[in-house]
């Protein structure tokens, strides 16, 4: 059976997507977004199979991960999302039943995000699939790495570590062989969990308002938590204290690191967990958790923004930990 053409894809399954006004069903070469109140915020990421994903990951967890990563960038800005381009780039093997299920995936988080597909681009590739998406969203405040401040507050959303040791699990699933001694002793639901956090991160787009309403300064994180905040009070010329007990851990991330207590580096440095990392004056956090709360979304402080430079994680026993370069390199 033969494939489908260029435009015939688009209209069988990209086209579907972009019911927004602006888009024209992408029967243009391009696209109208909405006028809104704030700043326009924009972002990018591009995903790689076998960099970023595995090529036999479900391609509908493959779409909505390539998606929600970029929302979390958003939400890290003070920004809820508008909408979305998508450049497709199909390897020699791609499949018709790879594109229904894909854009399948891409259909549920386009309504659950309220993120319409606006347009973008579609090749055929000599290599891996890759995706790249950029997001557009609003923001009343756009909040910035620089920001911060000796004396504020440092905090996180949800769990630390999960996508770096769900990396682990996901390929013990592929690979059982590969299992290291940890991941063979882990309860199944806890290593499902880890594996889960990696397939298919959850964007903290409801703390979007309250991050432009109070943060000093915020990121995503995306390359690991100790490179990632090394990085914001570098740029905002501050140093950074954190106290290891009070990084929020998941149940199955602690079960992991009781088995295995040296896993400790991969969780602090090892990425995917999509989690948002802010900065705010102390008066501002109890607004901060009231809004948090508010949407059900779990933050914690961890530590404080102090005078001069460098990151510091403290352990029980008062001891700096050594991390290195503290986060996941692309190069």
């Amino acid at each position: 059976m033969s494939r489908p053409s260029e435009d015939q894809l688009i209209a069988r399954y990209l086209a579907p997507l972009a019911t927004a006004p602006g888009a024209d069903g992408l029967t243009d070469d391009a696209a109208v977004l909405p006028e809104g109140t704030g700043d326009l915020v924009v972002t990018k990421d591009m995903l790689v199979a076998g960099i970023h994903f595995f090529p036999d990951d479900p391609p509908g967890l493959v779409a909505r991960k390539a998606l929600r990563v970029n929302l979390s960038d958003l939400a890290a800005k003070g920004a809820r999302p508008v909408g979305f381009l998508l450049g497709l780039g199909l390897p020699p093997d791609w499949t018709e039943d790879f594109l229904a299920d894909f854009s399948a995936g891409l259909a549920l988080d386009i309504a659950a995000f309220g993120c319409p597909l606006y347009g973008g681009d579609t090749v055929k590739m000599p290599g891996p699939l890759t995706l790249s998406v950029s997001a557009f969203g609003r923001a009343s405040r756009t909040v910035r790495r620089n920001g911060a401040q000796p004396g504020d507050l440092i905090v996180v959303s949800g769990t630390i570590g999960d996508g770096a040791l769900g990396l682990g699990a996901r390929l013990a699933e592929r690979e059982p062989g590969s299992a290291p001694d940890w991941l063979k002793l882990l309860a199944p639901e806890h290593r499902r969990a880890l594996a889960g956090r990696y397939l298919l991160p959850e964007p903290r787009t409801g703390l979007a308002e309250a991050v432009a309403a109070h943060a000093s300064a915020a990121m995503d994180i995306s390359d690991g938590l100790a490179g990632d905040l090394a990085k914001l009070l570098k740029v905002s010329g501050v140093a950074g204290q954190v106290t290891l007990a009070d990084i929020p851990v998941s149940d199955a991330a602690r079960a992991a690191l009781d088995l295995d207590p040296s896993l400790l580096t991969t969780m602090l440095t090892g990425g995917d967990d999509y989690e948002i990392l802010a900065t705010l004056a102390p008066a501002a956090w109890a607004a901060f958790k009231a809004a948090a709360d508010a949407e059900g979304l779990p933050i914690a402080v961890i530590g404080e923004v102090s005078s001069g430079e460098g990151l510091e994680v403290i352990d029980a026993a008062g001891q700096s930990i050594p991390l290195g370069s503290g986060r996941f390199e692309h190069f």
